[in-house]
């Protein structure tokens, strides 16, 4: 016999795991000598503890024993009961076996009366399958007199008749009666066709007989009906379906509905796909629709029953019979005007209360839960395709625009004038106009096509001002041949200027967000490059009228007295007067171009070499002209308004102080901050201005070329240039004789 801790290994180890536990709890509460006082009160509480444990233990075992006790008896008793079933079942199927002869006797029995039952339905039927034909002639002469509701109440009867008849055949399998049974009854699908075809002429005419008579349509309604009820109760049978059903009559009802309101309006002839025959058509449509949808929702919906959902139904085919017309009508070839109209009608007409929004036709027509008439790809496509009719357009007019403005600048007059004598001519107003039109004009559209427009308006601007600049260049080169062509062609150039000026002013008001109005980069480059065309133009009628009096500058002459700079202040005041022709900015702007250019042209004089100072006496005379021109320069151009700061004739003044400086040896150092202030001065321009003076040594020229060399100068930004555009001669180096050998 095995040993108890060998039957339960559980307890055993359960018995080791508390000893372990209570040594390990002993150790912690006992671990030091004054806690062993305690002992005996520990031990009488695990005592207590151990006897409640061991009680709820006992009561445990007792309840689940118990329980036990009462399972096992009902398990004996449902034994018993199991055994009692099985019993009655064996004698049960024992009486069965010996009543199983009788029950073949009652087969026959059954046989006959089931064949006895199918003969008097068919005798009973008989009568009516002899008058089939007389029924169907009857159901015809209904008909033609449309006596609808009649003829389909006995077509109905001789359709049930015909299926009940085909219903028994197809149950006992006999499937080749069934032709002769369809053969005999075969007019039943004329009558049906007929009937079908005057429902369909109703449902087609049923817009125009619901306001006149709505009996006959009610009549098909109610016919409809009854077919489709038919039609569900045998798909709902599923057993067999007779020939031609389902009808579907409902959806063809739909289908022909639909048809009838998209044949009547969106199948017209094409047509004027431009100017008023397109809107005359819109507005038919309009006005159409309009009183269509009121006629359903205040007649005929009250002729169908409330699932049609008819106004639903006519609403959705409207709306996408209409959907698909504009795509018919998007496919032609249309002017600006026609998409336009399009795109107004589609997206502002359509919804507005002239039309879909129609107080007669609010609440219950609602067409914003369908799809847009126009998708965003739709839209998107026309809108691009408008902008490019609206950019031809805008060509041709800018360009028939140049043209005349270019007519205008060869007539024998000035051009106009503002109420200020402002040079102008009327081509701001009439570019500005133009672009703004089209861009409010897209406005009615959406934000999208009004800032395509702008953008296209933009562009166009800028083409437009690089065919005006080489308008202006082809009229400076007939200039060029002939100065007195065209007449006034000083005051033409003014009168771009302030055209030009009127453009940058006016272009940020093109944008349709009035918070934004920076002018793009590009464009602001055109309308610089053609101000600076035209201003150079201007320069070079100028540099024509002072060249042969700079041409002069320097010689003995000048240097003993001359009136050169007298004569250049006479012309320089002539065109200061024209100037004044142009506004402020434009004014300042010429101004300080015309004494750059009148500093240049006296510098390049001076540094060509043609006087070469001999002696103190010439160098003298050469820093007296000097100060005198450059004063009586500076002094025109201040008195015309330009400021001394703004004025490049300070270089003749420094160049000056480089000729009149008596030591040579202290060039250097003013040769430094001369190149300081006019960083643009080379070094050939240095050493002409040592031989201008005459009495450089070599050493002296060697130590300030070195030093202009050791000091490479950038050009700050906005330094405007002086001398870089100024080319000295090269001196001439000595050559050998012609026919004789060097030394």
């Amino acid at each position: 016999a095995s040993s108890p801790d060998e039957e339960w290994p559980e307890a055993e180890k359960a018995e080791k795991l508390a000893r372990g536990a209570a040594l390990k709890w002993a150790s912690g509460v006992f671990y030091r000598p004054e806690k062993l006082e305690g002992l005996g009160h520990y031990r009488r509480r695990e005592t207590q503890r151990n006897s409640s444990i061991q009680s709820r233990l006992k009561s445990t075992v007792q309840s689940y024993l118990e329980g036990v006790s009462a399972g096992l008896e009902q398990l004996r008793s449902a034994a018993q009961e199991v055994q009692s079933v099985c019993q009655d079942l064996g004698a049960a199927r024992w009486a069965l076996l010996d009543s199983a002869d009788h029950f073949q006797g009652l087969q026959q029995m059954r046989e006959l009366m089931e064949e006895h039952v199918q003969l008097a339905s068919v005798v009973q039927v008989l009568p009516q399958i002899f008058s089939v034909h007389e029924v169907f002639s009857h159901i015809l002469h209904l008909l033609r007199g449309q006596h609808l509701l009649e003829a389909h109440v006995e077509l109905m009867m001789v359709e049930q008749l015909r299926d009940d008849i085909l219903s028994q055949l197809h149950l006992r399998g006999l499937s080749s009666a069934q032709a002769t049974v369809l053969s005999y009854f075969s007019g039943l699908q004329d009558l049906n066709e007929s009937l079908a075809k005057q429902l369909w002429d109703i449902v087609g005419s049923s817009l125009q007989l619901v306001r006149e008579d709505p009996v006959l349509f009610v009549t098909a309604v109610r016919i409809i009906e009854r077919e489709e009820k038919i039609d569900d109760t045998l798909l709902l049978e599923a057993t067999f379906l007779p020939p031609g059903r389902p009808k579907g009559w409902r959806q063809k009802f739909y289908q022909v509905l639909q048809d009838t309101i998209t044949g009547a309006r969106f199948r017209a002839p094409r047509m004027d796909a431009e100017g008023p025959g397109l809107a005359k058509h819109l507005a038919g449509l309009q006005k159409d629709i309009v009183s269509e949808l009121c006629v359903v929702k205040d007649l005929m919906v009250q002729c169908v029953p409330a699932h049609y959902n008819i106004l639903s139904v006519c609403t959705a085919t409207y709306h996408q019979a209409l959907s698909s017309h504009l795509q018919e009508i998007l496919r032609e070839d249309l002017d600006k005007q026609g998409l336009f109209l399009l795109l107004e009608w589609a997206l502002h007409v359509y919804h507005s209360p002239e039309m879909m929004g129609h107080p007669d036709l609010l609440p219950e027509v609602d067409v914003s839960a369908l799809d847009p008439l126009m998708s965003s790809e739709l839209v998107d496509q026309t809108e691009r395709r408008y902008v490019m009719k609206v950019k031809a357009s805008v060509f041709e007019w800018m360009q028939r625009t140049l043209e005349v403005e270019f007519k205008e600048w060869f007539r024998e007059e000035e051009p106009e004038t503002d109420h200020q004598g402002f040079f102008q001519s009327a081509l701001p107003a009439i570019v500005m106009q133009m672009l703004n039109e089209n861009i409010q004009v897209a406005s009615l559209i959406t934000n999208s096509l009004q800032q395509k427009i702008y953008n296209m308006a933009l562009e166009e601007l800028e083409a437009f001002l690089g065919r005006l600049r080489e308008a202006l260049v082809q009229c400076g080169k007939e200039h060029q041949q002939d100065r007195a062509v065209p007449k006034y062609y000083i005051s033409h150039l003014l009168a771009v200027l302030n055209n030009n000026l009127a453009l940058s002013n006016s272009v940020s008001s093109l944008h349709p967000d009035t918070a934004c109005r920076e002018v793009p980069a590009s464009l602001q480059a055109a309308l610089d490059r053609m101000q600076k065309k035209a201003t150079q133009l201007l320069l070079e009628e100028l540099l024509l009228d002072l060249q042969p009096l700079c041409l002069q500058l320097p010689s003995r002459k000048w240097l003993s007295g001359s009136q050169l700079v007298g004569s250049m202040c006479e012309v320089i005041d002539k065109y200061a007067k024209d100037f004044s022709r142009v506004r402020k900015p434009l004014f300042t702007l010429l101004l300080a171009e015309s004494e750059l250019l009148v500093a240049n042209q006296y510098l390049r004089a001076l540094l060509q070499r043609k006087m070469l100072c001999k002696n103190r006496e010439e160098r003298g005379q050469l820093c007296h002209r000097l100060l005198q021109d450059a004063t009586q320069l500076r002094e025109l151009f201040c008195g015309l308004g330009l400021e001394k700061s703004q004025q490049s004739l300070e270089a003749v003044f420094a160049l000056r102080e480089l000729i009149c400086l008596k030591d040579p040896a202290l060039l250097s150092l003013e040769v430094l901050g001369f190149i300081t202030k006019y960083p643009d001065v080379s070094d050939e321009h240095i050493s002409t201005l040592l031989d201008i003076r005459g009495d450089v040594s070599k050493e002296v020229r060697h130590v300030v070329l070195e030093m202009v060399a050791q000091h490479p100068q950038l050009l700050p930004e906005g330094y405007r240039p002086i001398f870089s555009t100024i080319l000295v001669p090269v001196p001439e180096l000595p050559f050998c004789l012609r026919k004789g050998k060097c030394a």
